[in-house]
């Protein structure tokens, strides 16, 4: 049985999409020339489907922040208790932020224009608006202290693990993923005021 085979128009799409990110973590930067070689092909066509570099870029955002959702973010983790679960997702988050080449720039501030920018912001919001219906849940159900708003704590939680993490990838040799993923645990318990008891 042979897989049906992408639109031309989606695998142009995805060999620039690829190509723009191989661009981006090799050098830094994103040029679209650079970007048209790399992938073979004409330099009008990233045009054609990004309209300008900024939407190039942006479409490289969010491959990475849907990477990153496949990863642990949008997963459902099916172990008896909050702290087992997000300490789960924990382990899976920085283990794809590990992998991803892309990480280091993301994280760490990508250069861009004010488009590129507001389309970062509209990432991290989506992400505290899961954290915080995740925290919430966890509240109702007497796992978490309950009284704290739980957008702020989403808020507090991902932002600090994406500076651990924006540290940890800056660093060389990089400290291990799992004591990355120690730290991150450790701030995010306390954070949430998830009891050292039910914590481990």
């Amino acid at each position: 049985m042979t897989t049906p085979k992408a639109p031309r128009g989606a695998a142009a799409r995805e060999k620039l999409l690829a190509a723009a990110a191989e661009e981006l973590a090799d050098t830094g930067e994103l040029e679209v020339a650079a970007v048209s070689r790399r992938a073979g092909v004409s330099s009008g066509l990233p045009y054609r489907y990004f309209g300008t570099r900024s939407g190039l870029l942006i479409a490289v955002l969010d491959a990475f922040y849907q990477r990153l959702g496949d990863a642990a973010a949008l997963r459902e983790y099916d172990a008896p208790t909050w702290a087992e679960r997000e300490r789960q997702r924990i382990h899976d988050w920085v283990t794809a932020v590990y992998a991803d080449p892309l990480s280091p720039l993301v994280l760490g501030g990508l250069v861009g224009d004010a488009e590129v920018a507001a389309g970062n912001t509209r990432h991290l919001h989506l992400l505290i608006e899961l954290g915080a219906r995740n925290i919430a849940h966890a509240q109702h159900a007497g796992e978490l202290p309950a009284g704290r708003d739980p957008e702020f704590l989403a808020a507090a939680t991902l932002g600090s693990t994406n500076a651990i993490l924006s540290v940890a990838l800056t660093r060389t040799p990089r400290p291990p993923a799992e004591d990355v993923i120690a730290e991150v645990w450790g701030v995010v318990r306390g954070a949430v005021g998830l009891s050292s008891a039910i914590a481990k």
